[in-house]
């Protein structure tokens, strides 16, 4: 039977649209196939708040910040922590991503018209030593436009050869198993789904409505991870970790099931670090839930006083935007399946932002205008949302009614007595210029720092000064999220099959690939390399099949 396309794009998300734009680009003709509705394409990317891991930018310094291949090298391989003998391909994508970030990804995006917000946030700060996890500085860039600015030049590339006719997009298109003659895989087979209104990331119907059998020179995967599926996150659960809350929260739609991972095992190829993942622990539930048990991960500043559900305070360096896995182990360690920020009105107005497009709407929307408010006083309109309508937070004009309140909250876990400890003892060290709270160093550490000083970080004052009020505090969920394990891959973003060969025929490429290679990014994440590990291995897996059709 003849090839109906060049290639066949399983997974319409950003990885998807990238691969498809290269491949438009050397004159392939290519179909993309997605179970969900039109309205989702772009995938999780389109929900992002756009944040993409550079270095050595001109936006890092005109802000002072010197920084380097070298020394994001030192970060990244100091987080990732590769010990494993499967870390072969990831450690090689690793050194790939990093050169391209310090190298063609700026220029490249930039070409397509990406812009970013000018001052550069520091995510994932560390706090240890120079060896261990965290961004030595900031790397942060939020894209002009968050996550539909970075997905918009892909897909108007892949509209336009929809419009040639060198393109077709199957939606409801849900593919089952992968067509395989002999060892090479040479296509796609599954059910087509009933035509669904579902607005985007909202449940859409799964009613079958026929089977569908597509054939390529070139299958490329490009489904996703598994964060929107509780039971697989708690299957492949880390043993090294102490058991996931019984409660959690979805910072990703249903539709990220896996699906992918299991249709490429079963067509031969190699899965590998499946219990790598990345889940945050500063999750909020929605008060406008588009999915079931919807999430919105706070994006803290340095200065919320954080204690674990009975009360008592994280150990350092465990700050808010310091280090999300160890506070991860931390919290599931001690059994907690909740924490809390306790924070001013002074903190929340700096200092609080809300990952997600939607949550952003001056930056999503370009508006300069509504971005200038950032600076004004008053927190951001959906920071308010959330005060006035969000389930998880409490305000109280003193700290004996704010503890009230949070025990109300707390299911009888929170010991009020080591709260009100945690509040004082902490305050008392605000008098001072110099202090052994490593919390209060690193607050007056990060506003040296122009970007955090101008917007990110308040002035450091005590939590009960009745000019910084009133109170408030915050009741934080594990929210789910990426994946970092996945498809075994080469450089090209071929599969490899448990021989260590290439699986003809099949590529694989974003977080279904652990966004490179099986896992590029180790145990830990620098923040803004998801969207980056999705346009890289996105093009990477583009190319390469461009070159071999």
């Amino acid at each position: 039977m003849a090839d109906e396309a060049d290639a066949l794009i399983v997974g319409a998300g950003l990885a998807g649209l990238v691969a498809a734009a290269e491949l438009l680009d050397a004159g392939k003709r290519v179909i993309l196939v997605d179970q969900e509705p039109e309205a989702s394409l772009g995938g999780q990317a389109w929900w992002s708040f756009g944040g993409l891991f550079l270095i050595d930018t001109p936006e890092q310094r005109r802000l002072g910040v010197r920084d380097s291949l070298d020394l994001a090298t030192q970060d990244w391989f100091a987080s990732a922590g590769f010990d494993r003998d499967d870390d072969r391909w990831p450690r090689r994508w690793a050194e790939a991503y990093l050169d391209f970030a310090a190298g063609e990804k700026r220029g490249w995006l930039h070409a397509k018209g990406v812009r970013w917000f000018p001052v550069v946030g520091w995510a994932e700060r560390g706090g240890q030593t120079a060896l261990a996890h965290g961004n030595s500085v900031p790397r942060f860039h939020v894209t002009w436009g968050t996550g539909p600015g970075v997905v918009a030049p892909f897909e108007r590339r892949v509209r336009a050869g929809i419009e040639s006719g060198h393109a077709r997009l199957l939606s409801r298109h849900r593919a089952d198993a992968l067509l395989l003659d002999g060892d090479t895989v040479v296509g796609v087979r599954g059910r087509t789904l009933a035509p669904s209104p579902a607005e985007r990331g909202a449940p859409s119907s799964r009613e079958e409505t026929g089977d569908f059998e597509l054939r390529a020179s070139a299958v490329v995967l490009t489904t996703g991870g598994i964060g929107g599926d509780h039971d697989l996150v708690r299957r492949f659960w880390p043993d090294r970790m102490a058991a996931a809350p019984t409660s959690m929260l979805s910072g990703v739609p249903a539709s990220v099931d896996g699906r992918g991972l299991e249709i490429a095992q079963r067509a031969g190829a190699r899965l590998i670090n499946g219990d790598r993942m990345w889940h945050y622990t500063e999750g909020i539930a929605n008060h406008s839930p588009v999915w079931s048990r919807h999430g919105i991960r706070i994006l803290p500043g340095p200065s919320s006083l954080w204690l674990d559900s009975t009360g008592r305070r994280l150990p350092a360096p465990l700050f808010p935007g310091f280090d999300t896995l160890a506070t991860l182990e931390h919290l599931t360690r001690g059994g907690h399946d909740h924490s809390w920020f306790v924070l001013t009105q002074r903190i929340i107005e700096k200092e609080f932002a809300l990952s997600g497009s939607e949550q952003n709407p001056d930056l999503t929307g370009k508006d300069l205008r509504l971005v200038a408010g950032r600076v004004r006083k008053g927190a951001a309109p959906p920071v308010q949302a959330f005060l006035d309508q969000g389930a998880d937070f409490v305000s109280a004009p003193d700290l004996s009614t704010l503890l009230d309140r949070m025990e109300a909250l707390s299911g009888g876990a929170l010991d009020r007595r080591q709260a009100e400890r945690e509040v004082l003892a902490r305050d008392r060290e605000v008098d001072n210029k110099f202090s052994k709270d490593a919390q209060i160093t690193a607050i007056r550490g990060a506003r040296r720092y122009a970007g955090d000083r101008l917007i990110r970080v308040a002035p450091l004052h005590r939590l009960l000064d009745p000019k910084a009020g009133p109170l408030h505090a915050v009741k934080l969920h594990v929210l789910t999220r990426k994946s970092l394990g996945g498809i075994e891959t080469d450089l090209s973003g071929r599969a490899l099959g448990t021989d260590g060969e290439v699986v003809p025929g099949l590529w694989a490429a974003g977080e279904v690939s652990g966004f490179g290679g099986g896992g590029m990014h180790g145990y830990r994440s620098l923040e803004g390399t998801f969207l980056g590990g999705c346009l890289f291995s996105g093009r990477v897996a583009g190319r390469s099949v461009a070159r071999s059709v």
